[in-house]
């Protein structure tokens, strides 16, 4: 390193894009420094993933056992109140967990927020900080509708904090943070509506697994408003009215669930010329942007790839190696598995349903009723579907499943999806048994 730089290395935003990939700098004899203007960890520890699964947790015990068909009865009930204090009693040891792991490590941490001076400069408050390499890795906040009365809407954030269930709750927006909340809140007790602006939910998704996870929501008990435009929010005393272009629907809660927006503003980019625009920064191969010295990891960087905490973590990695010259090729990024937290869930990875029917030359589809299985009857599920994707050399490359277990079959079969096996080799793994494991890899079409 240059005499003339404070650090080799400083991160700008100290989550999974950055602390999962950082400590091999120090160890490698590095300096480096994260500057952080809000909790350590970033969204997802802190008011993401994490505080979302532990709130779910609860309600998934109320599902099955409402699944039982009177096997489990008694007064069941959930304590939100309780349900929201063990969350936060979690969640609030990981940022401290994360600095001092880091600090341990060796890393640094400034707080404030950042600002491009140079290419090697960032502003600091009153303070300049100097380094040979930056890597942006500040994620994304929330999408707001820029409507009359938008101050009555709440965010993700707001939401995975809410200190009461609402009699009724309004949802705008349907993709993976709207259903999610969703899920949760019509079990919890609330009385959901969903309004969506077009047709579909999930878009990531297949459509005909979007369309059916919504019938199973809806027959829940989940109300979908589709092809609709909100207009404006009024309040009403102690409650709200959203109107729209279909109509208005009375909520105590309402949930901007729009979308989600990369981190650039403030950060000064215009002023070492790096490209970005609404969907993220401009990277290369290397995960380099316009300036070469300076990388972006996670949800920041405009990409195809699913933006989830893995995706971060992977590319935080790989920077590292690129910086420490261990790694001197492009990124080649591996199949990546994503669920949406549902009851049930809807989880995917490789090969889609739409790229596989696109090119029928070279993909063979498998749909599987899963509830022909057994196993899936002992924890009381209902509905069932899985899509395997084969390619012409019988390789599994792909697959999509919704059940309420969709997830863990995914995980059992993401190895095979990466690394390209055959049936006849995947007969060879000997799992355990009775497992949602074994059943996935018995099951392969």
């Amino acid at each position: 390193m240059s005499q003339t730089y404070d650090y080799d290395v400083v991160f700008i935003g100290a989550g999974h894009g950055a602390f999962d990939g950082a400590p091999a700098l120090t160890a490698a004899g590095k300096t480096v420094a994260f500057i952080e203007e809000d909790r350590v960890g970033g969204t997802c520890p802190n008011w993401g993933c994490n505080a979302k699964i532990i709130l779910e947790a609860p309600t998934k015990l109320l599902s099955e056992a409402r699944q039982s068909n009177g096997i489990v009865e008694g007064p069941l009930s959930l304590d939100w109140s309780k349900a929201m204090q063990r969350k936060q009693e979690i969640i609030d040891g990981f940022a401290p967990a994360i600095q001092k792991g880091m600090e341990a490590a060796g890393i640094h941490f400034i707080f404030g927020h950042a600002s491009f001076v140079d290419a090697h400069t960032l502003q600091v408050g009153d303070k300049q900080i100097t380094a040979d390499k930056v890597v942006i890795a500040t994620g994304q906040h929330s999408h707001r509708l820029d409507i009359p009365g938008k101050e009555y809407l709440h965010d993700s954030k707001d939401f995975l904090s809410i200190p009461e269930v609402p009699a009724k709750m309004v949802i705008i927006g349907a993709g993976f943070i709207g259903l999610e909340a969703a899920s949760i809140m019509q079990t919890a007790g609330s009385q959901v509506t969903v309004i969506l602006r077009d047709q579909q939910a999930l878009p990531a998704f297949d459509r005909q697994y979007s369309d059916q996870l919504v019938k199973e929501l809806a027959r829940q008990g989940v109300l979908f408003i589709k092809n609709t435009q909100v207009e404006r929010v009024e309040e009403n005393g102690s409650s709200y009215s959203i109107s729209t272009s279909t109509g208005s629907f009375p909520a105590n809660y309402i949930l901007d669930a729009t979308g989600r927006v990369p981190n650039t503003q403030g950060l000064n980019l215009e002023k070492v010329g790096i490209d970005f625009d609404g969907k993220g920064i401009v990277v290369n191969d290397y995960l380099q942007t316009t300036q070469k010295n300076i990388y972006a990891t996670g949800d920041v960087v405009k990409k195809r790839q699913p933006k989830l905490t893995p995706t971060a973590t992977f590319e935080s990695q790989y920077v590292v190696s690129h910086i420490l010259g261990e790694e001197k090729e492009p990124i080649n990024y591996p199949a990546i598995a994503q669920t949406v937290f549902t009851a049930p869930r809807l989880a995917q990875a490789g090969v889609t349903i739409e790229e596989a029917k696109a090119k029928p030359d070279q993909y063979d589809l498998v749909e599987q009723d899963i509830m022909d299985d057994w196993y899936r009857l002992v924890d009381f599920e209902t509905p069932g579907q899985r899509t395997l994707i084969y390619n012409k050399d019988k390789q599994l490359v792909g697959v999509i499943e919704l059940s309420d277990k969709a997830e863990d079959v995914v995980n059992a079969l993401l190895p095979a999806i990466e690394f390209g096996c055959k049936k006849e080799e995947l007969k060879r793994l000997v799992t355990i048994f009775p497992s949602i494991g074994y059943s996935a890899l018995d099951n392969l079409g």
